[in-house]
């Protein structure tokens, strides 16, 4: 049975939520933690009855990530292709814990791989958020040389996204890395152009770009804290929202 869309006012009514890899795989060492997966799940799920269409974008690097030590060995074009390959099973896997909570789901790669999944085609995407489903995006751009955050800004952008809500270990974007630097301060809000002249690293310089010239939302969260997705999409002051500077 379909989802019935909520009927609150939402700040964001459509997104594209970023999860690393690196997030499913919890205390462990690699692959996936079926409790964490089963935790963020239960966050999509909400985020689904309060009304949102959900986008979802998956790294690999639980598994393989191109630009590793490891990845740096191999030719870049077949590491990144691996590292495609590695967010598809974390998709598979996630699509499978939220199908298991009642959430009709759909996966669909830029690699062509139709046992599996379905190919990334737009209107198709446009019909099954329109239909309730949450949609997983996975093996990124489809093309090596472009991080999973670029993925996941091109994916908003094509799907007419309102923002891209990008979940991290951390509760927002510092001022240096917090896990390191005990000085460190989080910013409310910032600016593109702040985060690309500062090296905040809150996505890849190209995604940071896209988000700027097309002026599309950026909200950084833990998604640690059980319930901040949905605090996130009601507007409520969670983490640091990444903003157009004034005048652009």
């Amino acid at each position: 049975m379909e989802p019935t869309p909520g009927t609150g006012t939402l700040a964001f009514n459509r997104i594209v939520l970023k999860l690393s890899g690196e997030a499913l795989q919890g205390s462990k060492s690699g692959g996936v933690d079926a409790d964490v997966v089963a935790r963020f799940a239960g966050e999509v799920k909400d985020a689904r009855e309060l009304g949102a269409d959900v986008a979802i974008v998956i790294g690999g690097g639980n598994y393989f990530r191109g630009v590793s030590e490891v990845g740096r060995q191999f030719d870049r074009a077949a590491a990144d292709t691996v590292g495609m390959l590695a967010t598809v099973m974390n998709a598979l896997v996630f699509q499978d814990v939220l199908e298991r909570q009642g959430v009709p789901t759909r996966v669909m790669t830029a690699l062509e791989m139709r046992q599996v999944a379905e190919p990334f085609i737009r209107r198709r995407c446009l019909r099954h958020l329109e239909k309730g489903r949450v949609v997983i995006l996975a093996a990124g751009t489809g093309h090596p040389y472009f991080s999973t955050d670029t993925a996941a800004v091109l994916r908003a952008l094509e799907i007419k996204a309102d923002a891209i809500l990008k979940a991290t270990k951390v509760d927002g974007v510092y001022t240096a890395d917090p896990m390191t630097d005990p000085t460190a301060t989080r910013y409310d809000t910032v600016t593109y152009s702040e985060v690309l002249e500062r090296g905040l690293g809150v996505m890849d310089a190209t995604a940071i770009a896209l988000c700027r010239e097309h002026r599309l939302p950026l909200v950084v969260f833990s998604i640690r804290t059980p319930g901040n997705l949905a605090r996130v999409l009601k507007g409520e002051p969670v983490g640091t929202r990444v903003n157009q500077e004034e005048g652009r």
